[in-house]
């Protein structure tokens, strides 16, 4: 495994090296880092440094078998293999932060060069995260924030995200009716966003047709969810429409309803994966729904991760890196990279898809 940038300046200034670990003991967030760094980034961007071979990269999803971090970390394993790098998946098999934060203690004390993270929590990870750091990992979150990555890999913004679901749903019920959320966790700060922006849509005039009653969580779980999806309809009876913005919730609230007397009768979007949702889209229980290649997302955070631990970039805003097949992408303002705009799917495209 070659050393990375911060590696090689450890090496060369063992003092330098104690003041960053005592520093990552301290649980800095990412507003401190700026002034009291801890990360393994670079101090200056070379963009002509090359990335080396066999940097060691970690993805630690959401939840391991999910199936949207499954497929997404296929494509991290893609771009990891064009690098020439070692590519390994850990992580829980609950989507909680608690669960996460020794597969990223086990990562650090391995060696990891780059950690890629989809975090269940953006404060709870980040004692560990920051020790990483400290260590000399390069953190990049992709699907939900930390506040303490170096970099992180948006699928979208969080405005186009929000707006492509809500007007799904305006279209779908002619605009007009009550509307339910079936989110994931209430910490996924993802999910949180995207809500708050829905919900900021919906009191536009618009979409002042649209009156958002209630939102729930299915913690990412198909039961859960499922029976979240139940229980709105039990607590409203008039409900017009469900926008579920998780790949697990609207799966399972498109079974229930697909079962139920609702079929056809209360509008389901949100965002799912293609295969999951076939079935629902030819049997008239879903018209249409979005998404990310996920898989996209998680291949552009392992170029990230390489151009971070190369020294090409920094994560300063305005900094360009070369994505591989993707091309060429810049680093936006608080150290987002943003992937592009989402896809809608329906029964026109949606066999052009398979993931």
């Amino acid at each position: 495994m070659p050393e990375t940038i911060w590696r090689r300046g450890a090496a060369a200034s063992a003092a330098a090296a104690l003041l960053l670990l005592l520093a990552a003991c301290g649980g800095t967030t990412r507003g401190d880092t700026e002034e009291e760094s801890t990360s393994a980034v670079a101090d200056e961007a070379d963009p002509d440094a090359e990335i080396p071979a066999d940097l060691a990269f970690s993805y630690v999803p959401k939840q391991i078998n999910n199936p949207y971090m499954t497929y997404a970390n296929s494509g991290g394993e893609t771009a990891v293999e064009e690098l020439d790098g070692a590519f390994e998946e850990v992580g829980p098999s609950e989507a909680t932060a608690d669960s996460q934060v020794s597969y990223i203690n086990t990562v650090s004390q391995q060696g990891a060069d780059v950690l890629v993270i989809a975090a269940n929590d953006p404060e709870a990870v980040c004692p560990a995260i920051t020790e990483a750091q400290g260590q000399g990992t390069i953190v990049v979150a992709y699907d939900s924030d930390t506040n303490c990555r170096d970099l992180f890999i948006n699928q979208s913004s969080t405005e186009m995200i929000a707006e492509t679901q809500i007007e799904l749903m305006a279209e779908q019920i002619d605009g007009e009716g009550e509307v339910a959320i079936l989110s994931a966790t209430p910490n996924a700060t993802n999910q949180n966003a995207w809500i708050e922006e829905m919900e900021k849509l919906a009191e536009s005039e618009e979409y002042s047709g649209l009156e958002i009653v209630d939102t729930v969580y299915g913690n990412d779980d198909d039961q859960d969810s499922f029976e979240e999806m139940q229980g709105l309809m039990q607590s409203h009876p008039d409900l017009d429409g469900v926008i579920s913005p998780t790949t697990v919730g609207i799966a399972a609230a498109a079974r229930y309803l697909s079962e139920s007397e609702y079929q056809g009768e209360v509008a389901l979007t949100g965002l799912g994966l293609p295969n999951q949702m076939r079935e629902y889209i030819n049997d008239g229980t879903v018209e249409e729904f979005a998404l990310w290649d996920p898989a996209d997302m998680a291949y552009l955070a392992g170029y990230a991760g390489g151009a971070l631990s190369a020294g090409q970039i920094t994560g300063e805003e305005g900094q360009t890196f070369e994505a591989g097949d993707l091309g060429e992408y810049e680093v936006e303002a608080d150290g987002e990279v943003v992937l592009g705009p989402p896809t809608v799917f329906n029964e026109d495209n949606i066999d052009d898809y398979d993931f």
